[in-house]
C-alpha cells in the first residue's frame, strides 16, 4: 500500500491528481500508469524534481510525445522549474535530435506558458559570435572531451568530412553548449538522455558517458537519469543505455 499512497502523493504534487488523465476509457492502464510512474519513478534516487522534470522533458522531445509536453511542461513549472530552463533543455536537444523535433516542441511549450499566464523575455542566452562561436565552441569540446582526442579526430578527419568537424564545434558546441541559464553539467546530462532515448546511437552513448564523467555527473546520476526516462522509452533503451554506462564506468 506504500506505493499507492506515494503514487496519490505524487500525482497530486506533479498533476494536480490528473496524470494519464486522457485515459478516462482505460481506467486499469491509468492505475497503472500512475502508480509506477508517480509512486515509483518520481520517488526512486536523489535526482532533485528539476533534474526530474527536464530529463522527462528531453525524452518526450526526443521521442516527439508533442501530445504530453504541454501537461508535463505545467508540472515542470509546478515544481519549480523556470520557464527558461525549459527552453534551454530543448534547445540543448536540437544537435542530436534534429531542429524540426525541438520547434514542434517548442510549439507545446509555449503553449502551456500561456495558459500558465506566463510571457518569456526575449532575452538572448548566447554567449558567442558569429565571429567567435567556433573558437568557443571547440574550447567547450576540448574541455569535455579533451585537447588531444578533439585535435585528433578534427586532424585525421578525411577532407570529405572536414565540414562535419566545422559543424560540431561551431554549431553543437558553440551555439548551444556556450549558452547561458544551463550549466556545463546539466547540458551533458540532458545530451546523454537525448542520445539514449533515440536509440541506436550506443557509440555516441558511450563518448557522452565518458563526457558526463568528465564534467562531474557520476555513475549513479546516469543510472538514475535513464531510470527517469524508462516510462516514455521503455526497457530496451533504457537497458542499451545501461550498457553504454557499464561499458565507460566498470
Amino acid at each position: 500500500m506504500k506505493r499507492i499512497k506515494v503514487a496519490e502523493k505524487n500525482n497530486q504534487k506533479w498533476f494536480h491528481g490528473q496524470a494519464f488523465a486522457m485515459c478516462k476509457d482505460d481506467l486499469e492502464f491509468q492505475e497503472i500508469a500512475r502508480n509506477f510512474l508517480c509512486g515509483e519513478i518520481l520517488d526512486f534516487g536523489v535526482l532533485s524534481d528539476q533534474q526530474r522534470a527536464l530529463i522527462t522533458l528531453t525524452a518526450l522531445t526526443t521521442c516527439q510525445i508533442t501530445s504530453s509536453i504541454e501537461t508535463y511542461t505545467i508540472s515542470a513549472l509546478e515544481v519549480g522549474v523556470k520557464p527558461v530552463e525549459i527552453k534551454e533543455t530543448l534547445y540543448q536537444c536540437a544537435p542530436y535530435i534534429g531542429l524540426e523535433k525541438v520547434q514542434n516542441a517548442l510549439v507545446e511549450v509555449n503553449k502551456a506558458f500561456q495558459k500558465a499566464g506566463i510571457v518569456i523575455e526575449n532575452k538572448k542566452q548566447a554567449t558567442v559570435t558569429e565571429e567567435t562561436r567556433f573558437e568557443k565552441g571547440l574550447a567547450v569540446q576540448q574541455k569535455i572531451f579533451g585537447v588531444e582526442n578533439i585535435n585528433t579526430m578534427r586532424e585525421s578527419a578525411p577532407e570529405d568530412l572536414k565540414h562535419i568537424q566545422e559543424y560540431l564545434s561551431a554549431w553543437c558546441f558553440g551555439d548551444f553548449y556556450t549558452r547561458g541559464v544551463l550549466d556545463l553539467k546539466m547540458r551533458e546530462l540532458i545530451t546523454f538522455c537525448a542520445i539514449c532515448c533515440l536509440g541506436g546511437c550506443e557509440p555516441q552513448a558511450k563518448a557522452h558517458v565518458g563526457a558526463n564523467i568528465s564534467v562531474g555527473n557520476t555513475r549513479e546520476v546516469l543510472i538514475l537519469a535513464m531510470t527517469q526516462c524508462l516510462p516514455f522509452i521503455g526497457f530496451p533503451r533504457t537497458l542499451n543505455a545501461i550498457s553504454c554506462i557499464d561499458a565507460v564506468t566498470k
